[in-house]
């Protein structure tokens, strides 16, 4: 019997959500992901330490941001000799709210790739979904740099970044089920809220009925997730971004696994067309107060884990 992993490549483009080479070998994914949270793990593993002290002996006049950016790019060339297509890489969230400065970041990482002999196409720059964000990816992608865009909680913020053409929006759902989950207290019922009634699977489901009615032609990849009910409910998505945990649950699985998002039958609905100007954009966000405060929330945290990837570079530098 083929396990759920490998039903679910026959739907989906599997991704790899995770710093751990390891777990790409094992499980084959076609692309790979990354955040600071997950290198910060990693370079904290004594088999990827070696590569954040290479580094830093590698380029003892480098500032800090150029040292954290030759790491990340340390990570995905060593990822891109594993995966057969692309890896995520992504500017310091602490740019979140500046598109020049994130535009001058992403331009960095590009070229630390290109020297190294990586093309850019694959490479996806990852950027928080802030308006800044989507505008500095606005300017990427007409300069041929493709973008993923992260941190993504709501319809109106992939419609922002389907206007900038984007090439890959990454909608969450595991951090939305907790907002809901966390918001409902001893209501919350586990049983009724699972599989295609997650409200996290039914933004990413809203997502995907409006880009396929409208012909959108950036990819979705649904994240974050909780639990493999969760990714079950969405095989038929453009492409799943999985931990390793979830990867081996479902090659461990061998229960049926059936298509459920589809694009022709998506097309064929009435879903009708947002605005997405910048007032839209913001007025609309903060009518969510779920989106809203998980943007927030998640820019926070991953710039806690950059901080700390900061002070683990200077640390090994005056080593």
């Amino acid at each position: 019997m083929p396990s759920q992993l490998e039903l679910l490549r026959q739907y989906t483009t599997v991704v790899a959500d995770t710093g751990d080479f390891e777990t790409m070998r094992a499980h084959q994914p076609t692309d790979a992901t990354t955040n600071p949270s997950l290198i910060l793990k990693a370079v904290q593993k004594d088999t990827y330490r070696p590569l954040l002290e290479r580094t830093v002996q590698d380029f003892p006049h480098a500032t800090l941001p150029e040292l954290t950016d030759r790491l990340l790019v340390a990570f995905g060339r060593e990822i891109l000799a594993i995966v057969p297509g692309r890896v995520s890489t992504e500017v310091d969230a602490r740019l979140s709210f500046d598109t020049q400065a994130t535009l001058a970041r992403a331009r960095d990482i590009i070229h630390l790739y290109a020297q190294a002999g990586i093309p850019r196409e694959r490479i996806l720059i990852k950027i928080a979904s802030t308006w800044e964000g989507i505008e500095a990816a606005r300017i990427l992608q007409a300069e041929g740099i493709a973008c993923n865009l992260t941190l993504l909680f709501s319809l109106p913020q992939a419609v922002a970044c389907a206007d900038a053409k984007v090439q890959l929006i990454s909608p969450f759902v595991g951090r939305i089920y907790d907002w809901y989950k966390k918001a409902a207290g001893p209501q919350w019922d586990e049983a009724a809220s699972g599989g295609i009634n997650d409200p996290g699977v039914q933004s990413v489901t809203a997502i995907f009925n409006y880009f396929k009615h409208h012909g959108i032609a950036t990819e979705i990849m649904g994240a974050s997730f909780r639990n493999i009910d969760q990714i079950r409910a969405l095989a038929g998505c453009d492409l799943l971004t999985i931990s390793p945990e979830l990867l081996s649950q479902l090659a461990d699985s061998t229960e049926p696994l059936a298509k459920i998002l589809d694009s022709a039958a998506a097309a064929k609905q009435a879903v009708p067309a947002l605005a997405c100007d910048e007032i839209s954009f913001r007025t609309q966000l903060n009518e969510n107060a779920m989106a809203t405060e998980k943007l927030a929330e998640g820019i926070r945290l991953f710039v806690a884990d950059a901080i700390k990837l900061d002070a683990l570079l200077n640390a090994a530098r005056a080593a």
